[in-house]
């Protein structure tokens, strides 16, 4: 029990990662922040999270609520509530924190955290990151990581539907 404590010791709400935030810039830590649904976790979010991990210090994963990835992927979703994919994500050894946030984008919270780092996947290009103005107009960086074709949510979910 002391082990899965630990994991939910990892996850933040806005104040209190504000807090470890301060910490780890006062030890000169190189913020690395990146987001998503992570619905049904799979190789390709494995390995845009741990190439994140390799950017920077400290990585800070933004996991979208439920109500935001109900209104991005549909009714049906998330299969998995926010505390459940909050879990998965901490249980990851190159995870620093996991902030929920409710908002579509996470604008609002790279402007909370200011990231040196701001990473996606590689499937998208430098101008359609969210928030890479914000990090870029403060002297950080968009790094895209390297795409692993073949992993979506949507494609497990289909593939589970036609057994």
């Amino acid at each position: 029990m002391q082990a899965f404590q630990q994991l939910k010791s990892k996850i933040f709400d806005k104040a209190a990662l504000k807090r470890k935030i301060n910490l780890w810039r006062f030890r000169d830590d190189k913020i690395v922040f990146t987001n998503g649904c992570f619905d049904l976790l799979h190789a390709g979010h494995i390995s845009t999270i741990a190439q994140a991990a390799d950017f920077g210090d400290r990585l800070v994963l933004g996991l979208n609520s439920d109500s935001s990835v109900k209104r991005l992927k549909g009714e049906s979703r998330p299969l998995q509530n926010e505390q459940n994919r909050a879990i998965l994500l901490a249980a990851m050894h190159c995870v620093d924190a996991v902030v929920v946030f409710e908002e579509d984008t996470p604008e609002d919270l790279i402007k909370f955290i200011l990231p040196d780092v701001l990473v996606k996947g590689g499937d998208y290009k430098p101008e359609e990151v969210v928030g890479a103005d914000i990090v870029l107009k403060n002297g950080g960086e968009i790094k895209l990581a390297e795409f692993l074709p073949g992993f979506s949510s949507s494609g497990l979910i289909e593939q589970i539907n036609r057994k």
